[in-house]
């Protein structure tokens, strides 16, 4: 019986470390200023690829969140081409935040996911060193499962970011949210731009 009790005790500890974890500070953000200024940096489904413009994901969110969200997003980017890019970009908009969704591009093409890993980090790592914060998009593998690798929410904890790793991969596996077999429509857009949102909120970037 006293066995039982240990274990049980240990477990709830386990438990009490694993929720406070989760609500660390580190994953917080500073709150965004009124004229602060969003980067949108990713590839097609940033760009808002099948769907009119007004009504891709930053398109969507600058009007929710009330903040100038600059799209960067660039139809067939890879991770290595995002991160040699990046610099450039983040020092010609001074965004405070950017929201990073790369990642499909390489997936497609069947390149090497331990370098995609890699170049995501490396531009996390840019990003904050330069002041911006970032919050993580995970990208799914396309396939039956649409499962997203690992290493996104490895990325997110290794600094303290918020990651939203579901939206994509939901939205994906829904065909009525669809306007190819890789890319949302403007229905599908828009909820991406409600979660960010959302994000964004409990992260306590946006009231």
């Amino acid at each position: 019986m006293r066995k039982i009790i240990s274990v049980f005790l240990k477990s709830i500890l386990l438990l009490i470390l694993f929720l406070l974890s989760s609500c660390t500070p580190s994953s917080r953000l500073l709150p965004l200023s009124p004229d602060a200024r969003v980067l949108a940096f990713g590839d097609s489904i940033t760009y808002g690829t099948g769907a009119a413009e007004s009504e891709s994901y930053p398109a969507v969110l600058q009007n929710i969140i009330s903040r100038t969200v600059i799209n960067a997003g660039i139809p067939g980017e890879t991770t290595a081409e995002g991160l040699t890019r990046l610099p450039s970009v983040i020092d010609e908009h001074r965004p405070a935040l950017m929201i990073l969704c790369l990642g499909g591009n390489d997936f497609l093409l069947k390149l090497d996911e331990g370098e995609a890993k890699k170049n995501l980090r490396e531009m996390v790592r840019l990003a904050k060193e330069k002041g911006v914060d970032v919050i993580l998009i995970g990208v799914p593998r396309l396939g039956l499962s649409l499962t997203v690798p690992e290493f996104y929410g490895e990325i997110a904890g290794e600094f303290g970011i918020p990651y939203e790793g579901n939206i994509l991969r939901s939205i994906l596996s829904k065909g009525g949210l669809k306007s190819d077999y890789i890319h949302p429509n403007a229905q599908g857009y828009r909820k991406m731009a409600e979660a960010i949102a959302e994000l964004l909120r409990k992260s306590g970037a946006v009231r």
